[in-house]
């Protein structure tokens, strides 16, 4: 790892503490630091696959399950909530459903983060458009070098980059991507674009059978088919046993997807091609969810903090955030490998600020940060 001097001169100024991402993890912890006063720098990345502003909420529609966001009127809320400069980004307004007089739609992922990161910034959060590309946490203080400008330094250094789904890489796949096609059961499969209509699901492993179930088990569900790429699958016995008995899954072996079809607007059917024999057929399904595995955006990182097989980042504390590196703190999916959901990401961002907040005073003598006091609310 290179030093911050072998870049030329050394940041004049050590911050308190730097975020790095700019999801539902990045945001809730610059709220909780920006108001214990810890003067937090959130670095929201570029356009790169691996960090882009705003998360991968940014590539989703509604969200129904996000707490506090009921069905109803929500943009106009946003557009009230949310700085005039920065309502280009948000979607065009969906459909309003007329019900009982009342316009009911769900929450936009857009919105949704650009409401939390106009939070961060009413407290304070100053927030930079650049990437993270590599860190030195050889210190203290820690080092962050950007994709553009001098390196800088923090005492504490919390890490929200999350993790992308892993998807087919088909063309019509990611025509289709919020059209029907979708890396989320838990997130999406409730929607009304996906209610009452058969459904399929690429992938042979536990999480591919416990989407394929969620979706089979929800009211009103039809025919569910799990398309598995070989003859056998990767799932535990237990998950295997539970698609193959179950009344509304079907798992179509020796499967993949060569095709996503629709008519430009919304997924309405597949076409499969047999691994065996070649051959290719329809398939009518009104959405297909992918779930082959996800990528935590943690390659930046070179090995600086201790992570699992998949790359995930390793908490070392239970019911903490701490990483193996005093100080770098980790939140949301980028080491969560098991929930994966807004909601949890939120809350270890609070958790990950509280952490961090709680280190700085601990340690103000050689940080010289004593003006951080703790701020539970």
């Amino acid at each position: 790892m290179s030093s911050a001097s072998s870049n030329g001169n050394a940041p004049s100024k050590i911050e308190k503490t730097i975020i790095i991402g700019s999801g539902p993890a990045g945001w809730s912890a610059a709220i909780y630091a920006a108001r214990a006063n810890l003067d937090p720098v959130l670095y929201e990345g570029t356009v790169k696959p691996e960090m882009i502003p705003l998360g991968q909420l940014a590539y989703t529609t509604e969200i129904e399950n996000f707490a506090g966001f009921p069905a109803g009127n929500v943009r106009a809320f946003v557009e009230s909530a949310v700085d005039k400069d920065r309502h280009w980004n948000l979607p065009m307004a969906p459909e309003v459903h007329e019900k009982d007089g009342q316009p009911h739609y769900a929450v936009q992922g857009v919105e949704l983060m650009e409401l939390m990161k106009q939070q961060a910034l009413n407290f304070g959060t100053r927030v930079v458009g650049d990437d993270i590309e590599r860190v030195d946490f050889s210190g203290p203080p820690h080092t962050l070098y950007p994709a553009s400008g001098e390196p800088v330094q923090a005492h504490t250094v919390i890490i929200a980059t999350g993790a992308r789904a892993n998807y087919l890489g088909l063309p019509s796949e990611e025509l289709y991507k919020n059209k029907g096609v979708s890396a989320c059961a838990v997130c999406d499969g409730a929607l009304p674009v996906y209610r009452s209509k058969p459904l399929a699901v690429v992938g042979g492993g536990d999480s591919a059978v416990e989407e394929a179930t969620y979706l089979a088990n929800l009211k009103g569900a039809d025919k569910i088919y799990l398309l598995v790429r070989r003859d056998q699958m990767r799932a535990s016995k237990v998950m295997q046993d539970r698609a193959i008995n179950h009344p509304n899954i079907e798992i179509l072996w020796n499967t993949v997807v060569e095709e996503v079809l629709g008519d430009e607007k919304l997924v309405n059917g597949l076409r499969l091609k047999d691994t065996v024999d070649g051959s290719t057929r329809e398939l009518k399904v009104g959405g297909m969810f992918v779930a082959i595995g996800h990528t935590p955006n943690t390659s930046f990182l070179d090995g600086a903090v201790e992570m699992n097989n998949e790359g995930y980042i390793q908490w070392t504390k239970a019911f903490r955030t701490n990483t193996s590196v005093n100080g770098v703190f980790a939140a949301g999916d980028v080491a969560d490998d098991y929930y994966r959901q807004a909601i949890t990401s939120a809350g270890t961002g609070c958790m990950a600020a509280l952490d961090a907040e709680r280190f700085l005073v601990e340690h103000e003598e050689t940080t010289g940060t004593s003006e951080a006091r703790p701020s539970l609310t």
